[in-house]
C-alpha cells in the first residue's frame, strides 16, 4: 500500500524532470569533451554529463515502464498489433488541412510512441559508452549523438504537438 502513493509522486514529476534533465543535457553537450572514456581532468560538464544521464537513463527507464504497463503500450504502438485505422485517418486528414487531435491511437500518440523508443536508443547508446571498452567507446559515442540528435528532434516535434494539445483543451 505504501508504493502506491509513491509510484503516484513519482508519476506526477516523472514527464517534466525528463524533460528538465533532457534539455540540460542537450544544452551542456557542446562543452563536453569526452572520447573513449572520462578522464580524471574531467570538467564538471562531462562528470555532470555521465553522472546526469546516468540518472536521466533510470528516468526514461521507469518512463517506458509508465508508457507501457497496463496494455497502455497499444496506445503509443499500435503498429505493433497492426491498429492501423486511426493512424492512417490522422494522415488522410493531414492531407485534407485537419491536423490531428491528441489522445487515442492517431498521429500524435504513434509520433510520442517514436519518442520513447529515440529516449530508450539515447539511454542504451549512452550505457553502452560508459562501459564499453575504450576500442569500442567511440563507436557507442556515434550511435550515441545519432540517437541524441533524432531525439532533440522529437523534443522539437513534441513541442509543436503540445501546442496543438492546448488547442484540444481550448476546444
Amino acid at each position: 500500500m505504501v508504493l502506491k502513493p509513491l509510484w503516484q509522486r513519482i508519476e506526477a514529476v516523472l514527464h517534466p524532470l525528463i524533460i528538465l534533465m533532457s534539455m540540460l543535457l542537450i544544452c551542456t553537450s557542446p562543452w563536453i569533451f569526452i572520447g573513449r572514456q572520462l578522464s580524471p581532468r574531467a570538467s564538471v560538464w562531462d562528470i555532470f554529463h555521465v553522472y546526469g544521464g546516468l540518472f536521466t537513463a533510470l528516468l526514461a527507464l521507469i518512463f517506458a515502464y509508465k508508457v507501457c504497463a497496463a496494455g497502455q503500450w497499444r496506445q503509443f504502438f499500435p503498429w505493433l498489433t497492426f491498429e492501423l485505422t486511426p493512424l492512417l485517418a490522422d494522415v488522410r486528414g493531414l492531407v485534407h488541412g485537419q491536423l490531428p487531435y491528441s489522445g487515442g491511437k492517431g498521429l500524435i500518440s504513434v509520433i510520442e510512441g517514436v519518442g520513447v523508443i529515440l529516449l530508450l536508443l539515447v539511454v542504451v547508446s549512452g550505457a553502452g559508452w560508459y562501459i564499453a571498452d575504450p576500442s569500442n567507446a567511440l563507436a557507442w559515442r556515434g550511435y550515441h549523438i545519432v540517437f541524441a540528435q533524432g531525439f532533440i528532434g522529437f523534443i522539437v516535434v513534441h513541442g509543436l504537438l503540445a501546442l496543438l494539445h492546448l488547442r484540444d483543451f481550448f476546444n
